[in-house]
């Protein structure tokens, strides 16, 4: 495999990082320094869904499996990324706004859905009010063979809302989303694969730094 580039798609994770509404704040401090203790350390205290992050099935059923259960084939494989049309505070992404792409996700089935929200609203207000992916189109993906989900915004459903169509239907079918995540612009290869590995821990997701690794096209 001939790599041509490493895009980071997370969002840095810090003590001012965006959380859903009523998860825990980050809060990442000094614990020991080289003057006063001989070596620096970092007390680091994050939820499960802090920053950019996964969502195992568990977080919405507790009969899914746990993140640490999952196979480790289920955050690394060919990567797909979908270009919706721009969308505004709170508007549905809908199956016309991905369905040229169904095809490709038999032979992709790692799939990013760039709507730049993130990047354009974090700090803002609106960053809350993110884009969300409707029943249709997380239905489509679904049959169309997705393993993995990445969205860059906070959530795949919308924020705010009661119902979470897209993590019921991606927990029911034992597969992944990535949220909260950023920078899709920077990925300009047609052909990469996608790696984004949690934390060994029995929770229902993990922070995660994804990393979109661009290859020669004749590579994959």
């Amino acid at each position: 495999m001939t790599i041509k580039n490493f895009v980071d798609l997370s969002l840095p994770l810090s003590n001012e990082t965006p959380i859903y509404p009523g998860d825990p704040q980050p809060n990442i401090d000094v614990a020991t320094t080289v003057e006063n203790e001989g070596y620096n350390l970092f007390g680091v205290f994050v939820g499960s869904q802090s920053g950019s992050h996964v969502d195992a099935p568990y977080h919405f059923a507790n009969e899914g499996n746990f993140v640490d259960k999952m196979n480790l084939d289920m955050f690394f494989g060919k990567g797909l990324k979908i270009v919706v049309p721009e969308k505004g505070a709170s508007e549905a992404i809908t199956l016309a706004d991905i369905e040229a792409a169904l095809p490709l996700i038999k032979e992709r089935p790692f799939v990013l859905i760039q709507t730049g929200w993130n990047d354009k609203t974090i700090g803002t207000d609106d960053f809350l009010n993110n884009p969300y992916i409707n029943r249709e189109a997380a239905q489509a993906l679904v049959d169309a063979g997705t393993k993995f989900l990445g969205i860059d915004t906070i959530n795949a459903d919308s924020t705010g809302g009661e119902d979470f169509p897209v993590h019921d239907l991606f927990s029911s079918n034992n597969l992944m989303i990535g949220e909260n995540w950023a920078h899709f612009a920077d990925l300009t290869a047609d052909e990469f694969y996608l790696s984004a590995f949690p934390l060994n821990m029995h929770t229902d997701g993990s922070p995660v730094r994804p990393v979109a690794i661009e290859v020669a096209s004749s590579e994959q």
